[in-house]
């Protein structure tokens, strides 16, 4: 059984959760993710890993409360357990020789950027993270991302927190200044990691993102997490869920993921109307 063992809100619909999975702990590697489901029957979904933590053996997740799944997650406490919660799945992001990075969050893809971003520090690695969010009081983990970063810098669309503008913005204007990455590596919004990599393509710099379409398996059996990677097509279960932001076909990915937009919708209703006959749980 995997138990929960913490829960922490983060933002009103941001939760983080802290799931005992010694098994998977032992292997997990920043970049990987798990596949859980809530229930028998339920819809399995994919989560990627903020934490392993090797001493308490748990594994921390940070995930938006959208749709039905993420609801009926959110509706669990600390001693219940999850239904199933598979992993590690996925390539880790690879690390190995790079001396300046620069680090690119959108909104809780920033949390899946901090492991990445820590592990880079940890190895010593020069550390640029940008994070952006409509608004201040949606920020996430800056304690964390500053602790790890050689240089952080917040972005709001709204510029409430003072930084007004797009993480484009600040990575532009950092480019302009004539810093050089070995890599950028950016995970958000399909739409910010397409901008990112339309901008470090005429500086010639590597620019990584992370995908996450509509998954089933996590074996790349079913089919339905593939993307078209420089003219062929991938599963980003099994060969990513990190590729060549240059070469991924993001307009593509856009309109697949926006396929099942009203049966999201259906679904969330009808979960939110049996959640009413039952209490709410924090």
């Amino acid at each position: 059984m995997f138990e929960i063992t913490e829960k922490k809100s983060l933002k009103p619909t941001v939760t983080q959760l802290k799931i005992k999975a010694p098994f998977i702990v032992r292997h997990a590697k920043p970049g990987q993710f798990v596949i859980l489901r809530v229930e028998t029957n339920g819809e399995r979904i994919p989560m990627t890993i903020t934490e392993a933590n090797r001493v308490d053996e748990t594994i921390t997740i940070i995930f938006q409360v959208v749709g039905a799944t993420t609801t009926k997650l959110n509706q669990l406490k600390v001693g219940d357990s999850l239904h199933d919660f598979v992993g590690p799945l996925g390539k880790p992001t690879h690390l190995e020789g790079l001396k300046k990075v620069a680090v690119v969050g959108g909104g809780v893809g920033c949390a899946i950027a901090y492991p990445v971003a820590k592990a880079l520090h940890d190895q010593g690695t020069v550390v640029h993270s940008i994070i952006g969010f409509r608004n201040t009081d949606l920020v996430l983990l800056e304690d964390e991302f500053r602790a790890c970063s050689d240089q952080t810098f917040i972005m709001t669309d709204d510029g409430s927190n003072g930084n007004k503008g797009f993480v484009t913005d600040a990575l532009k204007k950092l480019l302009e200044a004539g810093e050089q990455y070995d890599e950028v590596i950016a995970i958000g919004p399909l739409p910010m990691m397409k901008f990112i990599s339309l901008l470090t393509m005429p500086y010639g710099i590597k620019t990584i993102v992370s995908m996450n379409p509509v998954m089933i398996d996590g074996t790349g059996m079913c089919g339905g997490c593939r993307i078209s990677v420089g003219g062929q097509m991938k599963f980003a279960c099994v060969d990513g869920p990190e590729f060549d932001g240059h070469l991924v076909d993001f307009d593509e990915a856009i309109r697949r993921n926006q396929m099942y937009k009203d049966f999201e919708v259906k679904a969330l209703e009808h979960t939110c109307n049996l959640l009413k006959e039952k209490p709410h749980v924090e």
